[in-house]
């Protein structure tokens, strides 16, 4: 499955997977590469989500007290 269509919990237990194989230490150092290539793309990729759903949170939260004035968010 493509990195971008992981959902953050999808992603974070891949990520765990593939640090968990190379604390370890039992794969070769090809493989160790491309895993660690992954992890990072991984990485980066629960960062993005994280950071887009602080952003919806900011523009949510504010409304200058008015429970009923909400603004879009651009995607």
């Amino acid at each position: 499955m493509k990195i971008d269509d992981l959902s953050f919990e999808q992603a974070m237990a891949e990520l765990d997977t593939i640090v968990l194989e190379m604390e370890r230490g039992e794969i070769p150092l090809e493989a160790s590469l491309k895993q660690f290539e992954r992890g990072v793309t991984l990485a980066r990729h629960t960062q993005k989500l994280l950071q887009d759903a602080e952003q919806k949170v900011k523009i949510l939260t504010n409304t200058s007290g008015n429970p009923d004035t909400l603004s879009e968010f651009a995607e």
